[in-house]
């Protein structure tokens, strides 16, 4: 099995997709000014569903390699989709959702509304769980998961409640 933790240096997966966003958001707001928000906001929600796509599905697989020997053809198909799963879609989707959702709510003026401070805080907690889905992914990758298949069940479904409350507070601003 080819190492997907070592094909791309760390540094290249941590810059890479922020940098890029940051500077097509430069690029879109001097060609466009004002009318830079728009398209912004529509690359951010591609970003955050490619995002979400991959925070519903990681844990999923993880329930399925939890029950599988170690060592056998399945483990090593199961940690080559995890890697890429989290490496090239997952991983760079969320920083790309973080510089563009961070230049949208500064461009709208958010920072003060009280809805946008639970919505950053429920955004870090997502983000905080794909760290905890990242160091998971490495552990099966070193054949370390201590965790059985109900415990991934489990955490599977905690991006879903906090996208639910996410979208609900961007949409409704309650308060």
């Amino acid at each position: 099995m080819s190492d997907q933790f070592e094909t791309t240096p760390a540094i290249v997966r941590i810059v890479g997709a922020p940098a890029i966003a940051a500077i097509a958001v430069a690029i879109l707001t001097l060609m466009l000014g004002d009318g830079a928000y728009p398209w912004i906001k529509a690359f951010h929600i591609i970003a955050v569903i490619s995002w979400m796509a991959g925070m519903l599905y990681l844990p999923r697989l993880f329930v399925y390699h939890a029950d599988v020997p170690i060592g056998s053809p399945q483990s090593e198909t199961f940690k080559v989709m995890e890697a890429r799963l989290l490496n090239i879609i997952t991983t760079p989707a969320m920083n790309v959702t973080w510089v563009l959702g961070l230049w949208l709510a500064w461009q709208g003026g958010f920072w003060a509304a009280p809805w946008f401070h639970l919505k950053l805080a429920l955004v870090l907690a997502m983000s905080g769980l794909h760290g905890y889905l990242s160091a998971a992914t490495r552990a099966f990758h070193d054949d370390r998961n201590t965790k059985p298949a109900r415990h991934w069940r489990i955490v599977n479904e905690i991006p879903t409640v906090l996208m639910i409350g996410i979208v609900i507070l961007v949409i409704v601003k309650p308060f």
